[in-house]
Parts: C-alpha cells; sequence; structure tokens
C-alpha cells in the first residue's frame, strides 16, 4: 500500500480529517520501520498502517488514526516518545506511550507480563479511552494475520482475544469489531469445527432466502402504507453466537432459527413503536421473547426493539431502531467521536458510559495479583448483567450473582459502608441475596454502623465492591491490619523453616517491597491484614532469596575448579550421529567449525570438503567466505529433532571487576544444571574483567536464557557468543 493508496482510503471513511498531517505521519512511521519484516514476510509498517485504516472506518479522529499509525515506533524502533511529541503533539504522544508494551524484563511469568501490559493499557484509559480503541484495532489486524504463526501461537492468541478483547469490544458497544475478533478466534481454536458450522449455515440460509424476503416484502408494504420512512434488510448472525448456542446451550444447528434476523432502521423513536405494532399485525409474536431495549438501554448504550415473531411454522426476529442508535450499535463508544458535536443527550450518554467503563478499569488495576487480576477482569467483562431498580425507579446493572451489597457500593461507596440490612420488592433480604432482573432494591443504612465486614468479600461478586471494602479495612482499620498481617506472614515464614527475624526488615525485604509498589514493611503488613496482598506474593520470593544466599556463601569458601568439577555433567552425544541432517546423503562425516561453534537454533550451512566429509558453520560465520573456494562446495543441512545431542560453545562476559564475579557466575550455572567444560579470567589495565566459559548446551535456546541471566548480573556490561 503506498501513500496515495492509503491516504485515498483515510478520505473516503474520513473525510474531516487533515490529510496533510496524516502523510506526515505514514511517512515518519514507514521510515521508522524500513527494513522490518512481518513473519509473513511483508513491510512491517503494513501493520500500523492497516490499524489506522481499521480506526478511520470507525470515523475515529485525527489524532487516533495518527497515533495507530505510530503506535508500534517507540516499542520496536529508535523513535523515542519525545520526539512524536514535538512532531506530533502531546495527545497523539499520550495515546502512542498508552499502547506501547511494558519492556518484557523483569516479569516471573508470562502471566505477570501480560497483565502489567493491561494494567498499563487501563491506567493509559482513565485519561483517554482511545487508548483502547487502538489497541482493539492493533488486535483485530493482529488476528486477521495470524496464518504465519505456529499453530501454538495461534491458538493462544485467539484464547487471549476471546477471553479479554471480544469481551471489551461488547463492552464498549462495538459489535462490528467483537464480532469479527470472535469469528476469527473461533477459526483458529477450531479450525475443522468452524468450517463444518460455515457450510452448514450457507445451507440453510439459502434454503431460508426466499422465505426471509417474502417476510421483508410484507414488512416493506405494511409500513409504506404507513408512510414511514424506513430501511430495511436481513441481518446474518455471528459464526461464533451460533457456536455459543450449540457448545454451551447443548442445541443441536437445526435447533438455531436466528441464523438471519430482519432488521429495520427508522427515522425516529416514535416511527420505531409504529412499525413495531406493524409487524405483531402481521404475525403473531412470541410470548416472553419481546425486549425494549430502547426504555432501557444496555450498559453498553446499545437501544433497539427485539421481538420474536411466529412466521411460517418456524420462529424469526426483527429488529428496529433509529439510525442513530444503529450507528452506536455498530460502533458503541467510538460512535462519541461523530456524535460528541451532535445532540447534548447523545453525548452526555456516551461520556457517562466511557467513565463508567473508565471505573471499572481503574478498579482492576489496583489489584496486585497477577491470577485476582486476570480473574476479576474476566468477570467483569465476560460476565452477563443484572438489571434492576433503585427507589427512584433508576436502572443499575450490576454482574450476575450480585448481591444487595454490590447494589449499595454501585450507588456509592458510603451507602455500601453504612449498608446494615436490605429490602427487594418491598421484603427483607440477607445481604447474600443473589440479586434478578426487574427487582427494586432499597438499602438500609445506619449513621452509627461499625463498617463493612470482612465476610463480604466472600460473596460480593462486582470488583468495584470488593475494592471499596478493601479500601475501608486499609484506611479504618490500619492498625488492626497491621497486626493481622504480621501474624499471618510470621506464621507462613515458620511453615517454610525460615529464620523469622532474619528476613522480616526492610533492609532484606527492600527489592520485594519496592516491586509490590509498598514504601515500608508496615505497609506490607497492612495489605496483607485487609487482603489487599496475598502471602502467596511475598513468601517464594523471600524463602527464594535466602535459600540463593546460603548457597553464594557456601559457594564463596571453594575455589573455582573445585566448583566447576561438582557441576552436573550432561551426557553427550556424538553430534554427527544424531545432531544434522545431511539431505539426500546418508553417512557422512559431519564436524562443527570451530570458527563459530553453532548450535541447534542457529541458521546453518555446510561445507563439503573432499576427504574430510561436511563442515557445519554458522550462516553468518566470517570464515564462511573465506574458504569458498575450488575444494568446497555449499550443500543443505538441517537440525535433527533430537533433544538428546549436547553441543560446545564459548560466551564472553565483559565486567567491571569486583569480588565475588566468579563465584556468581559458577553458581547461576550450577542452578541452571548446565556443564562448563571450562573458565579463562583476565583483567585489563581499565579495570574490566574479561571472563570466557566453554560450555555445553542443547539447544540455542537454552544459550540465550543463559546469556540473559549472565547480563542480569550486577556490573556486567556485555555478554556475547564468541569462537572456541
Amino acid at each position: 500500500m503506498n501513500l496515495e493508496g492509503y491516504l485515498s482510503k483515510v478520505k473516503k471513511y474520513a473525510p474531516y480529517v487533515n490529510l496533510d498531517q496524516i502523510a506526515k505521519a505514514y511517512e515518519f512511521g514507514d521510515k521508522a520501520h524500513t527494513g522490518q519484516l512481518r513473519k509473513d514476510g511483508t513491510p512491517f509498517f503494513n501493520h500500523p498502517a492497516s490499524v489506522s485504516l481499521i480506526l478511520a472506518e470507525l470515523e475515529m479522529d485525527e489524532e487516533t488514526i495518527i497515533a495507530a499509525l505510530l503506535h508500534d515506533t517507540v516499542e520496536d524502533t529508535d523513535v523515542t516518545l519525545q520526539e512524536v511529541k514535538k512532531l506530533f503533539g502531546e495527545e497523539v504522544a499520550t495515546l502512542v506511550d498508552g499502547v506501547t508494551k511494558l519492556a518484557v524484563i523483569n516479569y516471573e511469568t508470562k502471566q505477570e507480563q501480560q497483565v502489567e501490559n493491561l494494567r498499563k493499557m487501563f491506567l493509559a484509559m482513565s485519561g483517554d479511552i482511545r487508548v483502547i480503541l487502538i489497541k482493539l484495532a492493533d488486535r483485530l489486524h493482529n488476528i486477521r494475520t495470524l496464518g504465519a504463526m505456529t499453530p501454538e501461537k495461534q491458538k493462544e492468541k485467539a484464547e487471549e482475544t476471546l477471553e479479554i478483547f471480544a469481551p471489551i469490544a461488547h463492552r464498549l458497544g462495538i459489535s462490528k469489531i467483537k464480532w469479527e475478533l470472535e469469528d476469527l478466534s473461533l477459526k483458529h481454536l477450531d479450525p475443522e469445527g468452524y468450517r463444518e458450522l460455515v457450510r452448514k449455515v450457507d445451507r440453510k440460509r439459502t434454503e431460508r432466502e426466499s422465505i426471509i424476503n417474502d417476510y421483508i416484502h410484507q414488512i416493506r408494504k405494511s409500513l409504506t402504507d404507513l408512510n414511514l420512512k424506513f430501511e430495511i434488510y436481513g441481518r446474518p448472525k455471528n459464526f461464533y453466537s451460533i457456536y455459543k448456542k450449540m457448545k454451551y446451550g447443548h442445541k443441536e444447528f437445526d435447533e438455531i432459527y436466528d441464523l438471519t434476523a430482519i432488521r429495520i432502521v427508522c427515522e425516529d423513536i416514535k416511527d420505531c413503536y409504529s412499525a413495531l405494532g406493524a409487524v405483531h399485525t402481521l404475525w403473531k409474536p412470541i410470548p416472553g421473547r419481546f425486549k425494549d431495549y430502547i426504555a432501557m438501554p444496555k450498559p453498553n448504550l446499545y437501544q433497539s426493539l427485539h421481538t420474536t415473531l411466529m412466521g411460517n411454522g418456524e420462529p424469526f426476529e426483527i429488529q428496529i431502531r433509529t439510525r442513530e442508535m444503529h450507528e452506536i450499535a455498530e460502533f458503541g463508544i467510538a460512535a462519541h467521536w461523530k456524535y460528541k458535536e451532535g445532540s447534548k443527550k447523545s453525548h452526555n450518554e456516551m461520556e457517562q458510559k466511557i467513565s463508567s467503563f473508565r471505573q471499572m478499569m481503574e478498579w482492576q488495576s489496583d489489584l496486585k495479583d497477577p491470577s485476582e487480576f486476570m480473574n476479576s477482569l474476566k468477570l467483569d467483562l465476560f460476565n452477563t448483567e443484572v438489571f434492576v431498580f433503585s427507589p427512584k425507579g433508576e436502572v443499575v446493572d450490576l454482574p450476575v450473582g450480585s448481591t444487595p451489597v454490590d447494589f449499595a457500593y454501585k450507588i456509592h461507596s458510603e451507602v455500601g459502608n453504612k449498608c446494615v440490612g436490605a429490602k427487594v420488592n418491598g421484603r427483607i433480604v440477607p445481604l447474600n441475596y443473589q440479586l434478578q432482573n426487574g427487582q427494586r432494591i432499597e438499602i438500609m443504612t445506619a449513621k452509627n454502623s461499625n463498617g463493612p465486614s470482612r465476610d463480604w468479600l466472600k460473596f460480593v461478586k462486582s470488583t468495584q465492591a470488593k475494592q471499596k471494602i478493601k479500601q475501608w479495612f486499609k484506611k479504618e482499620r490500619r492498625e488492626e491490619n497491621v497486626e493481622n498481617g504480621r501474624d499471618i506472614i510470621v506464621g507462613e515464614l515458620r511453615k517454610q523453616n525460615l529464620p523469622v527475624k532474619a528476613v522480616l526488615n526492610e533492609d532484606y525485604l527492600d527489592q520485594i517491597l519496592r516491586r509490590l509498589s509498598l514504601k515500608n514493611i508496615d505497609d506490607m503488613y497492612n495489605a496483607i491484614g485487609y487482603g489487599g496482598i496475598l502471602t502467596s506474593q511475598v513468601v517464594p520470593k523471600i524463602k527464594e532469596k535466602y535459600f540463593k544466599e546460603q548457597r553464594d556463601e557456601q559457594a564463596k569458601n571453594k575455589p573455582i575448579a573445585e566448583r566447576v568439577e561438582e557441576m552436573p555433567k550432561k551426557k553427550v552425544v556424538k553430534r554427527n550421529e544424531t545432531g544434522i541432517v545431511v539431505k539426500g546423503i546418508d553417512d557422512i562425516l559431519v564436524r562443527f567449525a570451530k570458527c563459530c561453534s553453532p548450535v541447534p537454533g542457529d541458521d546453518i550451512i555446510g561445507y563439503v570438503t573432499r576427504g574430510r566429509g561436511v563442515t557445519i558453520h554458522r550462516s553468518d560465520c566470517e570464515n564462511f567466505e573465506k574458504t569458498d573456494d575450488s575444494e568446497n562446495r555449499y550443500i543443505e543441512v538441517a537440525w535433527a529433532d533430537n533433544n538428546a545431542s549436547s553441543y560446545t560453545t564459548s560466551v564472553q562476559v565483559v565486567s567491571s571487576d569486583r569480588k565475588g564475579l566468579l563465584s556468581e557466575i559458577t553458581i547461576l550455572m550450577q542452578d541452571m544444571d548446565m556443564m562448563m567444560t571450562g573458565i579463562n579470567a583476565k583483567i585489563d589495565k581499565n579495570g574490566i574483567a574479561i571472563v570466557n566459559i566453554s560450555i555445553e548446551i542443547s539447544d540455542i535456546e537454552e544459550l540465550n536464557k543463559l546469556m540473559r541471566k549472565l547480563k542480569a548480573l550486577e556490573e556486567v556490561i556485555e555478554v556475547k557468543r564468541v569462537s572456541s
């Protein structure tokens, strides 16, 4: 896609933007990503350009489109956030920063890394909801182009999309993106099931096409007779929603009748109800299947009339809405930027929805434990809502399974903190009673209430209620929390046979406290006491640090030669027997070039030398071209699929000279169960230590892991592979 073609598409979708500024961002991003390719071999910049077009199609504003063009520059190129800010303004820079992932370092688990990326994104959303819209468009293009990834990676991305991003799109009311995310994820998670479903749907839609067209013809005639202005068409159901009904609703495909709904788009709300009356005179409505989302909109601002009618022996669905309702149903919160200059009512409703979603995300971002964060996020995003009424008749939406306590905290934190009882439809109910749709809830409060009970945390469903209860205990009962927290962690340390006095002090826990964003040890006790963090976030880290120090201390008293001798020996298998496959030749002598010491995972190339068999080099070996004479010839080689082999290579560590460096290196390798075959160290005239280590490894991943851990040692300047 060249600049001219790109700008023509932007102009088609978003004619109101400044094309000169968009072109400037396009050229800047294209230049920044020069030479970078995606896994499918296409230029990398195709991705941000495609993401920006998705947002242009949603009719987003100029700043969002520019930020989408630049959203990978700070993460994947030498461009800095300051440059983006200088060239394109603070607003664009803030959006780019919000989408940029955290650096992939210092995370103990993949889940922790994912949580921190999501947490940063949600915090950025507190300032600007457009961050999540860029992220959704980014994920949509990535899921469209998963083909170049491994099946395992495809499945991983598809699962994450269904668990996190599609529900976010639903919460924001962007059905246009939600449906495509769901269908493409299903295509990668269950390819056979997806293809079979597509085949069945196409066949049944063809069978019912004439029936649906007949229904549309009758409706068109009836509405025309009423002098209504309208549009009418069939709307196919997305594949994933059919799949869910079959899998989780235990329905056969032939039991699903709403493969195609009929949609009527009217001029105004009055006409919507007139159209409803007209279709109810044509066919009998099925009792209990009428929903008025115009009078009672969904939390994501979706509005429409839904009615299911009995046609020619089979039920079918009709949806009726206005043009503005249709735009909001398709684009959700993205429509905010289209309508914010329009009706005040639409603008206020959108602002209210954005505020509500931001608040939910802010509650999520306060959760420290990665598992708790993910579980709570999925609950809030996935859970269907229950709609109840306040005493004044206001509609309040809550997660299914919510209780009067959840309702109280949704109204106001003080209402929740002073709650002593509740009435549902005028009758007193227990505080753990699960609310049902349409009930009227009244909360009884007392000024002299002692505050919430810790037991409430066992049954409240909403993250908002849980966080407000924890905040109350954090603020009001600090002394009690500190005492309880200290008792809890002391008990856990004793169970693990750890010396309590030695490890429970601020000097010893300094790094752990900083990682948990805690100022001092009393803050840690307080957080454990009120439930803000778990002992499982603290004790394993203390245990790991304590035993590492014990091993280090023991190792210091042994000479290096003895420590190397004690390291476990790995079984070495002859590499020419199992390590290399030479295309078209069996039983040929294979040897590995000492100049570059290739290991599994390296790109390799082979030379056939008369009388000496095949020599294996790394493809980037400098000696490769030097030996290119008439006696040598290239041959295709590959690593054999055999994890039993081990290979020799060498690594050089460059560091400031300090006490204990060699000790830490050997202990690290011992902890990784790696075999060291040799070590050599020297100090140059500038006081720089150069340590060369020969090791046996199984593949490039093991080598890279070792090099990352060596680089993380204190005062290490560089770690690199060297010739043997």
